[in-house]
């Protein structure tokens, strides 16, 4: 096998590293690891000229992780699970709620700048994970790029911007912080609540699964 192969792994995995570094050392919103990260590997790659063709083929094995590193979430998720079921009703409410108000806009945005059912499907599940999100976005005729591109924004976007909002309305109870994040921002969120407390993380996990189940649920609908 060509050691080529290997290149978009290393490529990847030492632009994550970086980005890690940075932002432990910068303690800056803006300078999230993820974001550094796909900067960094953008611009390699363009630098380069190394084919995204071929850089996606050396990623499947990363991408096929995907599924395994979100089912991983359930473990805070049982740790925290008698402390869950006081506020039970309270975060079920506001994850409807949240997801309701997420379909519910980009389906009046679409609407309202004359998008047509492709970018519909590709926008509608931007704030689940990508593994579900994907899937969805297949299913309703939609762009698997658009929609990853999507779903990543929407989870940098809340795992910078998700803390200072919380601060600016005065969020702070770790329950409301963790259904905040786990709604609205899938799991890129949820490791961002995860750094909040154990609590907000367990939230935030559990957040994300149902928004998932629900935004599957309700997609059709919105799509149809």
């Amino acid at each position: 096998m060509s050691n080529l192969t290997f290149l978009p792994l290393v490529i990847t995995i030492a632009a994550y590293q970086i980005g890690l570094f940075v932002s432990k050392k910068v303690k800056f919103p803006l300078c999230n690891a993820l974001l550094i990260a796909i900067v960094l590997v953008i611009g390699t790659l363009l630098l380069t000229g190394y084919p995204i063709d071929a850089y996606q083929t050396g990623m499947k094995t990363i991408s096929w992780l995907l599924t395994p590193a979100t089912i991983c979430l359930a473990v805070p998720l049982y740790e925290q699970l008698q402390v869950l079921k006081k506020d039970m009703k309270a975060i079920l409410i506001g994850i409807c709620a949240g997801t309701l108000a997420s379909l519910l806009f980009v389906f009046g945005f679409c609407r309202l700048v004359g998008m047509d059912s492709v970018m519909l499907a590709s926008l509608l599940p931007k704030s689940v994970t990508t593994a579900v999100g994907l899937a969805l976005s297949e299913q309703g005729g939609g762009n698997s790029a658009i929609a990853a591109a999507a779903i990543i924004i929407t989870g940098i976007l809340g795992s910078i911007i998700g803390p200072l909002l919380c601060k600016l309305f005065r969020i702070k109870h770790p329950v409301a912080q963790g259904v905040a994040f786990g709604t609205a921002s899938h799991v890129i969120g949820t490791s961002k609540a995860h750094e909040l407390s154990p609590l907000t993380g367990a939230v935030s996990s559990l957040s994300l699964t149902v928004a998932g189940v629900l935004t599957a649920v309700l997609f059709p609908l919105f799509v149809g």
